[in-house]
């Protein structure tokens, strides 16, 4: 028989990178969430207009507003510390040298900011 130290359900609070390292995680629930929150919309699309002017008058409201806010927070710190965590899990190499950390991280911000643009040059026409 051996001996198992207990662990307290509180373990990711003693040091700040285990308590961001879970708050990360954490936040993928809500970005999924979201992604159900879309299908919501998409789903009352199909009904008709009216189910989805109801169901888009919700946005509104002030609690609305900051549900969305508190999700833009979460997502964006799921993304960015993804991307800064990115170069430590994938390794490329050019040659027998691996390519610099913020290289591979820069590439991954940089594809963000394309996409995003394209997002809005289609959704704003600007």
């Amino acid at each position: 028989m051996s001996y198992r130290r207990p662990i307290p359900a509180t373990w990711w609070l003693k040091r700040r990178p285990y308590t961001m390292f879970m708050v990360r995680e954490l936040s993928s629930l809500a970005v999924g969430g979201y992604s159900f929150f879309l299908l919501y919309l998409a789903w009352k699309l199909g009904q008709g207009p009216e189910p989805y002017a109801a169901a888009i008058g919700v946005l509104t409201s002030p609690v609305s507003i900051v549900l969305h806010l508190v999700g833009l927070a979460l997502a964006l710190y799921h993304t960015t510390s993804w991307f800064n965590v990115t170069p430590k899990i994938i390794i490329v190499r050019l040659g027998d040298e691996p390519l610099p950390e913020p290289v591979i991280a820069g590439a991954h911000y940089a594809a963000w900011i394309a996409a995003s643009a394209v997002v809005a040059w289609i959704i704003l026409g600007i």
